[in-house]
């Protein structure tokens, strides 16, 4: 799907529509002494196996799409999810 790179849409710190400078949502490094990942890290420590199981097989073929939109007047970001789909290219 090809989605172009400004969007006229409505921006909820300037309660109007405006225009709204389109990218991609990309997930940030993971926290190593996060407190759910020092709990996955002590129960793997020793003999006993993995605790919540390894996930052999992938049932899902595509990722869930998010498009952060960011107000070219204020700078305010928002997100909007576009649903699974294989590939997104933001038009130049």
């Amino acid at each position: 799907m090809q989605v172009p790179e400004k969007i006229n849409t409505y921006c909820p710190r300037c309660k109007k529509h405006t225009s709204h400078k389109v990218s991609l949502y990309k997930a940030g490094r993971a926290r190593k002494l996060s407190w759910g990942q020092r709990q996955l890290e002590r129960k793997r420590r020793g003999y006993g196996g993995e605790p919540r199981g390894m996930l052999r097989r992938k049932a899902k073929t595509t990722k869930k799409v998010l498009l952060v939109l960011t107000c070219e007047e204020c700078g305010r970001k928002v997100m909007r999810n576009l649903g699974r789909l294989a590939k997104v290219e933001i038009q130049r």
